[in-house]
């Protein structure tokens, strides 16, 4: 008589399923950690093969970009959750497997997927991308995470409003503090406010296009688009709000160069400077930080209206080549150069109207890259500050007496905006600040002036900060 156990037979081993909506989410998140990429970057090219391959549709695309997109984002909240649902520190945690986690929390808590279905799919991707160990890993975390929903998880992770607000919104908002912190700052107010922000900052940002004067309209592109498709901007009478089912590569004019993707808020900047008051000749134009080439291609075109030629400067020579390319094809006269702002080539007062849309640390289009709010360090403003002050300098100095420059830049903290203006117009003098408002008309909520600070909750744009200066002596 066998008096040994009987055995539980084993499963058949099965091999992992591939997915690929998730084993592309991955692909391009590993991109963005492993060689600091953008997601805005890697993104396309990857769509573009699985479409060519026949594995994805319209809904495949989508749903891969919600994943890559929305994980980015909301980075912040989920390594406060996770970090609460596994045993070690999260540095700790091989970056690959807390990419797995960081997906799966995104399908748990930011979108309809079912549990069963988020908690199902990661798993299989990790057996892929990590082997079975790693896999259980997985598993048994996002099972935790599973047992709660994000205002649940929130109100465990997040330290109360009351006794540390940023840290507070940290958390629920997924932004760096020190960067909630310089939001805050330039933005003024109470809680609302910034909450507002920092949520508009979350939202997927529409695509804007952007008609370029005398070679297209915006009802031309309206017509094409259709009503489903696009919609008029809000501000610029140039710009075209793209829905859901609008694609910028469909349209000819996005092809022929006669349009472009822009957001709103560029536009504005470009057209504020454009209309500024002047005395005297309006002959020569400049942007002095021209690439890649948006706000080059619309002063190229308003300039071609007046008569007047802008020369485009571009320090590096490949983004440089991307402004010429850009602006082939514009009808009026203009020179693209590669030359650095800070000694440039040209002589003292050649211009009459010049645009510095300086280098920043960008924190006005988090929106669109979500990735740079965990890249940016607040030591990084000590990096820009020497060279924003150097180009506005240089700027002052290229213009004419009466002429103007508009100082742009796509962030709002105080360092890279109204500390800059300020140290320039004490330390060098002739010049003085005109209210940029009357330039953006119909536009509001723009401040007491005279410069102009852009918000996403506000306007629909990115965060750009425009002050313009007449030159005086």
């Amino acid at each position: 008589m066998n008096d040994q156990p009987r055995r539980r037979p084993r499963k058949p081993y099965r091999r992992p399923q591939k997915d690929p909506v998730r084993m592309l989410a991955f692909e391009a998140l590993r991109a963005v950690d492993e060689r600091d990429a953008y997601a805005n970057l890697v993104l396309p090219p990857l769509l573009k093969k699985a479409r060519d391959k026949g594995d994805f549709d319209g809904r495949d695309a989508a749903l891969a970009t919600e994943l890559v997109y929305g994980t980015l984002r909301r980075q912040g909240t989920y390594d406060a959750i996770i970090s609460a649902c596994v045993d070690r520190p999260l540095r700790e945690v091989d970056p690959p497997v807390l990419d797995v986690l960081s997906l799966g929390a995104h399908q748990l808590l930011g979108t309809r997927i079912p549990s069963h279905a988020a908690v199902s799919a990661s798993v299989e991707l990790a057996r892929v991308v990590l082997g079975d160990g790693r896999a259980k890993f997985v598993n048994a975390v996002l099972r935790k995470i599973a047992a709660d929903d994000l205002d649940g998880w929130l109100a465990k992770v997040a330290p109360p409003y009351d006794q540390d607000p940023e840290d507070h919104l940290a958390v629920v908002h997924s932004h760096p503090r020190w960067i909630v912190s310089a939001l805050w700052d330039a933005l003024g107010g109470g809680r609302a406010g910034i909450e507002d922000l920092l949520e508009a900052d979350n939202e997927r940002p529409e695509v804007t296009l952007v008609a370029r004067p005398g070679r297209s309209t915006a009802d031309e592109l309206l017509d094409t688009l259709g009503e489903e498709s696009g919609l008029p901007g809000r501000w610029s009478p140039h710009a075209v709000r793209l829905t859901e089912g609008g694609e910028p590569g469909a349209l000819d004019a996005v092809r022929e160069g006669r349009a472009g993707v822009q957001d709103e808020g560029s536009q504005l900047v470009a057209l504020a400077l454009a209309q500024a008051p002047l005395d005297g000749p309006d002959k020569r134009w400049l942007d002095g930080c021209a690439g890649p080439g948006g706000k080059a291609a619309m002063l190229a075109a308003l300039a071609a209206q007046r008569g007047a030629l802008l020369l485009a400067s571009e320090k590096q020579p490949h983004r440089a080549r991307l402004v010429a390319g850009t602006l082939e094809g514009n009808p009026g006269p203009y020179q693209v150069i590669a030359a650095d702002g800070t000694r440039p080539p040209w002589r003292p007062g050649s211009f009459d109207r010049v645009l510095m849309d300086v280098p920043c640390t960008g924190l006005g289009a988090l929106r669109r890259r979500p990735e740079a709010r965990w890249r940016r360090r607040p030591e990084d403003l000590d990096g820009f500050a020497p060279l924003q002050r150097a180009l506005l300098e240089e700027a002052l100095a290229a213009v004419r007496v009466g002429g103007v420059v508009g100082y742009a830049t796509c962030s709002p903290h105080l360092a890279e905006t109204r500390a800059v203006v300020d140290d320039v117009l004490t330390k060098q003098g002739g010049a003085e600040l005109i209210d940029a408002r009357p330039l953006m008309p119909g536009v509001p909520a723009l401040g007491e002036g005279p410069d102009v600070q852009l918000w996403p909750h506000l306007h629909g744009t990115d965060a750009m900060y425009l002050a313009v200066l007449r030159r005086t002596a």
